[in-house]
């Protein structure tokens, strides 16, 4: 027999192909006439004329890329000034900037927990926290969505060092975790809590502060909270912010952040002018909101199963998996771009059109993206 060691590689597509799970890049093009409600440009910020001028400032100065790790060559000024001016947005101590919002739900999962710690995860989280789960080595208990009650059950199953963790505003439906009930079961229990506020930063709270400073959690003990700069801030990278004591932790072990290069001067002047310009715009976080509300209300006034979103997601049900992947692509056809979750990205089994709502959508673009959503359904 040859080898052929990539032969069950054939297998698993067909079975995807099968199961109608099939996924394929498609390049975008740098100008289309699509309406987009399908990236996570909540704020319409990633190609505003000020933070395209902050991004190629920075890259003139400092160069094209960071050169290295940051604990070697890839910090800059700018870097500590994106982290402090963060932190002081957001209402924390300190902040550390990785590369990703991935790595950094990896480098704060991985750095607060290890062997012989207990994690409680909600159900419902990201990828990248279940992946931080498991590269902790830390005994993982997943518990009901959004269900305080199960998380303090699950850490009184426990004795020492516990840590619950939870996405402010979940990915999927939109919806938003019960944040003080979880502080309160993770002080009554002596568990740190951390929040992974993706889709919060820059859409909940005063003048976009995020789901911790709504909740009047910012800066709390035992509080810790990850962020992305590719929604919101319309750029790339991420944060965990947290006590200085838990930034310098993982400065000195996080792995994704010590042995990862730098993020890239560009984003991390993009993000800063994104900052600095919701600093003085704050009304766009009410903007998102109230397009999201808009884009749910006639969505299921036309007779749609949608949920309501707590911030900018709009989830809308599809009858099956090969269902979505049509009505998405009817939907592109038809000149509006929308997201496409199937399984294995939503936890619940149920296929889903993802609509995200943008602070710079106008009244006749919401109207535009409901009647093309609405006419271009399967029928049940």
């Amino acid at each position: 027999m040859p080898f052929a060691p990539f032969d069950w590689i054939d297998d698993e597509a067909r079975r995807r192909a099968d199961a109608g799970l099939v996924r394929a890049l498609r390049p975008r093009p740098a100008e289309s006439a699509l309406l987009d409600l399908a990236s996570n440009d909540y704020l319409g910020l990633t190609r505003h004329p000020e933070v395209i001028a902050a991004a190629a400032g920075a890259a003139h100065r400092w160069g094209a890329g960071a050169t290295g790790s940051r604990l070697v060559t890839g910090s800059t000024a700018l870097h500590a000034e994106l982290e402090h001016e963060l932190a002081d947005f957001c209402g924390f101590e300190a902040a550390l900037v990785l590369s990703s919002g991935y790595a950094a739900n990896l480098a704060a999962l991985t750095a607060l927990t290890g062997r012989g710690s207990l994690i409680v995860s909600d159900a419902g989280n990201h990828a990248s926290i279940v992946d931080g789960c498991r590269l902790s080595r830390a005994e993982t208990a997943v518990v009901p969505h959004a269900d305080p009650d199960a998380v303090r059950k699950a850490l009184r199953t426990h004795e020492g060092r516990a840590l619950a963790v939870t996405d402010s505003v979940f990915s999927v439906d939109g919806d938003a975790a019960p944040l003080p009930e979880l502080a309160d079961v993770c002080r009554t229990e002596g568990a740190a809590l951390l929040v992974d506020d993706a889709h919060g930063l820059g859409v909940l709270g005063k003048g976009g502060r995020g789901a911790l400073a709504a909740a009047g959690l910012a800066g709390g003990d035992g509080i810790v909270t990850t962020l992305t700069l590719s929604k919101s801030l319309g750029s790339q990278g991420g944060a965990v912010l947290g006590p200085a004591r838990v930034v310098e932790h993982l400065v000195n072990t996080a792995r994704t952040f010590i042995f990862d290069t730098g993020l890239a001067p560009a984003a991390a002047g993009a993000a800063l002018g994104s900052l600095r310009l919701l600093g003085r715009e704050p009304e766009r976080a009410d903007r998102a909101r109230a397009v999201a509300t808009a884009l749910y209300e006639r969505l299921t006034a036309a007779g749609l199963t949608a949920v309501r979103p707590d911030a900018a997601v709009v989830s809308v049900r599809a009858p099956s998996a090969d269902a979505a992947v049509r009505w998405a692509a009817d939907c592109r056809m038809a000149g509006v771009a929308v997201g496409c979750f199937r399984p294995p990205s939503v936890p619940d089994g149920v296929s889903r059109l993802r609509l995200t709502a943008r602070a710079d959508l106008t009244e006749e673009q919401i109207a535009d993206a409901v009647a093309t959503v609405r006419r271009t359904a399967p029928v049940s």
